[in-house]
């Protein structure tokens, strides 16, 4: 471990500082290899039509944002119960993105693997992380609201025998982390539209929870944060527009999961859905559209998620992207102010 362990905070920030550095070194080389062997993205034919210059432009970015999280965490973390299971959610939910990206250029379409095959994948990784950390980590299947609300989700539970260990499932919490955790794979993977912007709005989410983590007591898990949100500023360095390589589904699932395993971690299930208030927006955004078009053909949004909406109003790229960037740290800030009046 780097730096003196006394200042927990140096070790915190120090990674953040070596995921950025990882990954700025790392991503020319996975850019040139990935041009070498003609690895690009498809972009979806009914969208921005500016947007078809970037059609062939290398993906799957996130193969080396992982790879600079888990060094990070090697040379800075100490390996606890709690981180890892929120790196093995991480990489679980970024080789399924992998998947669903190696499929994409192998088609040569936009779309990769099927909805169904993706919830299904989701739910794999998210029911098992749940288990785990239930019975791994002692987390409780009850989920707090801000003023001293909660709800207890484990009034359905079984207790079950395998291999002479007793595993608890508390039902409706299992069912519950896979909302969360699916939705938020599937929102940042929605909010990656545009150049810099899920990568972007990821290291303000991922700085917050990482302040509170530490304040948790929980540093390897503050440390796994930082060094996300390192990474997100490494790969904005390369993804910033013009992009030169997109993060695709390996990093945006990856990074609403990894999202999703440190609110459960940390006891803040509640304020995480304020802190990723942006994602949520677009989320919705999708839903709307989609529900309202289907009971009245007509649209609420020029075009869905939400940014596109933007665009298609006559806002420049950059501009979308630096107000969105505006918003969710906005929200991550709220979220973590509420975090505060939660404990």
């Amino acid at each position: 471990m780097f730096g003196n362990p006394r200042y927990p905070t140096y070790q915190v920030f120090l990674a953040a500082a070596i995921a950025a550095l990882i990954t700025m070194v790392l991503m020319p080389l996975f850019i040139k290899l990935l041009r070498h062997e003609g690895v690009g993205q498809q972009i979806r034919a009914d969208g921005p039509q500016q947007h078809l210059v970037k059609q062939g432009t290398p993906t799957m970015g996130g193969v080396v944002m992982l790879v600079s999280i888990v060094l990070t965490c090697m040379i800075q973390a100490k390996w606890t119960t709690d981180l890892k299971l929120a790196m093995a959610a991480t990489l679980a939910t970024g080789s399924l993105g992998l998947l669903d990206d190696i499929e994409s250029v192998a088609h040569k379409r936009s779309l990769g693997l099927t909805p169904v095959q993706k919830m299904v994948g989701l739910a794999a990784i998210s029911i098992g992380f749940c288990l785990c950390a239930v019975n791994m980590c002692g987390i409780s299947p009850a989920i707090r609201f801000p003023g001293g609300f909660f709800i207890d989700l484990g009034v359905l539970t079984t207790s079950l025998t395998i291999g002479g260990a007793s595993v608890v499932v508390p039902w409706l919490y299992v069912l519950f982390v896979f909302l969360l955790m699916a939705g938020l794979s599937n929102a940042v993977n929605l909010t990656d539209g545009l150049d810099g912007l899920a990568g972007g709005c990821s290291f303000g989410v991922m700085m917050a929870m990482s302040m509170v983590a530490f304040r948790y007591d929980a540093i390897n898990l503050s440390i796994f944060a930082a060094a996300i949100a390192g990474a997100c500023v490494g790969f904005l360095w390369f993804n910033g527009h013009p992009a030169t390589i997109f993060m695709g589904d390996t990093g945006s699932l990856s990074l609403g999961a990894a999202f999703a395993a440190l609110a459960v971690l940390t006891k803040t299930e509640v304020t995480a859905l304020v802190m990723g208030g942006l994602f949520i927006i677009e989320a919705l955004s999708v839903i709307i559209q989609v529900v309202f078009f289907k009971l009245t053909h007509k649209r609420v949004f020029l075009m869905a998620p939400i940014h596109h909406h933007f665009e298609k109003l006559g806002w420049d790229e950059n501009k979308v992207v630096l107000r969105f960037w505006i918003i969710a740290a906005a929200f991550a800030v709220l979220g973590f102010a509420l975090y505060f009046k939660l404990g």
